[in-house]
């Protein structure tokens, strides 16, 4: 059965997912890297091309970054986490974050309000821009998905909205020991969310940790 799912979604310790000022140079505004920086010297993200010395690491934080993509047909994002331009597209130019060939190397469903053509990359990755509810872009992620599982990719407002219509059956949240101040907070409006799920926590010698919220068996939603 298709899953829902999030991986390697990082909040600081008052919950922000996000800095304030997101903007082309700062993708989580004045938070920086620090939110993510637990990753960066993982193996996981040496292989996506992350700058850093040697390999990578391959302790608690590698084991958690790199089950991001197994078994992963296709992702869902807002159209924040494509790119920093608000309101109508004034560049289809921009192709996203990560250069030619982006990381997810299966379809993307983008969530705006202003749908533009699809958009094909390197290595098999393609944008799908839509203008959707959660449950609509679900139905066209899995019909995009080939029978595997939909990653929910963020930004926090995605993951939230998801959250909020019930739709997710695993959530890996990185609890960052920093705090931000200001941004967008994760759990706003989603009081009593413990209850849906089983919880597991596993501290990291990083200093982050790692929860994992699953959907009880008897409670995972069927395929449309």
């Amino acid at each position: 059965m298709s899953l829902v799912r999030v991986h390697n979604f990082s909040i600081s310790l008052d919950g922000f997912g996000t800095g304030e000022g997101q903007q082309l140079d700062a993708p989580f505004g004045h938070a920086g890297s620090r939110l993510m920086q637990w990753a960066v010297g993982t193996r996981t993200f040496r292989e996506m091309g992350l700058p850093g010395e040697g390999a990578g690491s391959r302790g608690v934080d590698d084991a958690f970054a790199g089950s991001w993509g197994s078994g992963i047909g296709v992702e869902i994002m807002g159209r924040n986490k494509f790119g920093p331009q608000r309101g109508a597209w004034e560049d289809e130019e921009w192709k996203g974050w990560w250069g030619d060939d982006p990381v997810f190397h299966t379809p993307v469903v983008v969530l705006t309000h202003h749908p533009r053509p699809v958009l094909e990359m390197d290595g098999g990755t393609t944008f799908h821009f839509v203008d959707a509810d959660p449950v609509s872009a679900l139905e066209q992620a899995r019909a995009l998905a080939g029978g595997l599982d939909v990653r929910i990719g963020g930004g926090v407002a995605t993951v939230r909205q998801f959250l909020e219509a019930d739709l997710i059956d695993y959530l890996h949240v990185v609890l960052v020991p920093i705090v931000l101040g200001r941004g967008e907070r994760l759990w706003d409006g989603l009081e009593g969310l413990e209850q849906r799920f089983d919880i597991e926590a596993t501290p990291s010698p990083s200093g982050v940790l790692h929860l994992v919220l699953t959907r009880p068996t008897d409670r995972v939603m069927p395929t449309a």
